[in-house]
């Protein structure tokens, strides 16, 4: 199985499944003499761990980070950084119903089908359990950007029910369990989680990253563009299904005048009037804000009876117990920041390389 590693001189490559005895990643690039502990990765993966609300899976895991190598008096070394997380409450009973059966939605049946067999308990690799490791990753990334690059990200949909960006407040997204810029958004997502939960189904959402600082000049045309790598990132994310970077799709229903970043100088330096490029422009970073957006799918593993086949071509139905998220997207908020950090360490380090 190839496929599991990720970035050009800033890389990682990440191992492990669901119910395994751990998961983790070995991080490759990164610059010797940066301070570096497990509590500086710690911080992040608290923030996707689940458990933590009604509304995400009840899974308890501590998902505690070990530094296995490449770290050496609180420094880095620029080897290899090995991290494990191990997995301490796996129920992989909870998965037996299912061993011989296809999840409508899920990657089970893709899987299978390409490698002849697959890890039924909660999905092997393609479950979300795999993220822990690319937000240690991008825990990483983040002491490489510095503090002059910020990332945040937030949930600006879930289902049909989009937040009101007049209520934008990036204060509010720490008082709330969904991650939720909009006060005024967040019982209403909370009525319709419990709606969804209590009916046995799951509901899709769209998580909103922005990149703030990031200097002109990131970003390599033809095929190494910024915002390609960036589609890249989000999409590789579990159950993600469309990516945006700045006005998106939406573009297609500006006029040329409407969707041009006007330009002109202030205080001497080049000024943009608006940002529907998303801070990107031929695939090069403008020093704009970086605005990217993903679409996240419905959870597949759901109570609700659906209509599937046997491992053995048999017809019948399916019905998914266990600790499932209703909306995966609410802990795709880290995981899309960490993402978006590592594919900026990974231009920094070669921009650097190519324009010093």
């Amino acid at each position: 199985m190839s496929g599991n590693s990720f970035g050009h001189l800033f890389q990682f490559t990440t191992f492990g499944e669901s119910h395994g005895p751990a998961i983790g990643c070995v991080i490759d690039g990164t610059p010797p003499n940066i301070e570096l502990n497990e509590d500086d990765i710690q911080i992040w993966l608290d923030k996707r761990k689940p458990g933590q609300s009604r509304f995400t899976t009840q899974r308890n895991e501590a998902d505690k980070v070990q530094i296995l190598s490449g770290v050496f008096e609180g420094k880095t070394t620029g080897t290899p950084i090995a991290l494990l997380i191990e997995n301490t409450d796996q129920r992989s009973k909870d998965y037996d119903d299912i061993k011989d059966l296809y999840r409508p939605g899920h990657a089970d049946f893709t899987y299978h089908q390409k490698y002849g067999n697959r890890d039924y308990r909660g999905s092997g690799r393609a479950s979300a359990r795999e993220t822990a490791n690319r937000v240690a990753a991008g825990a990483i990334a983040r002491k490489i950007l510095g503090e002059s690059i910020a990332l945040k990200g937030a949930l600006v949909q879930i289902g049909s029910h989009k937040i009101n960006r007049g209520n934008w407040d990036w204060t509010e997204i720490d008082n709330n369990d969904f991650w939720c810029p909009d006060p005024e958004m967040v019982p209403v997502w909370e009525n319709h989680l419990d709606e969804v939960r209590k009916s046995g189904s799951s509901v899709g959402a769209v998580v909103e990253v922005i990149a703030r600082g990031v200097p002109v000049g990131f970003g390599n045309p033809v095929y190494d563009k910024l915002d390609a790598d960036i589609a890249k990132a989000l999409m590789s994310i579990n159950a993600a299904k469309g990516v945006e970077i700045g006005a998106g799709f939406g573009a297609a229903e500006l006029s040329g005048e409407e969707n041009a970043d006007e330009m002109r100088i202030e205080d001497g330096r080049p000024a943009f009037l608006s940002n529907h490029a998303g801070g990107i422009l031929g695939g090069i970073s403008t020093g704009q804000d970086i605005v990217a957006r993903f679409a996240v799918k419905p959870t597949s593993s759901i109570l609700a009876t659906r209509q599937t086949i046997t491992t053995d071509g048999k017809e019948t139905e399916v019905s998914t117990k266990g600790r499932h998220d209703p909306c995966v997207g609410i802990r795709g908020v880290p995981v899309g920041e960490a993402m978006v950090a590592c594919v900026l360490a990974d231009h920094m380090l070669r921009h650097k390389a190519q324009c010093r």
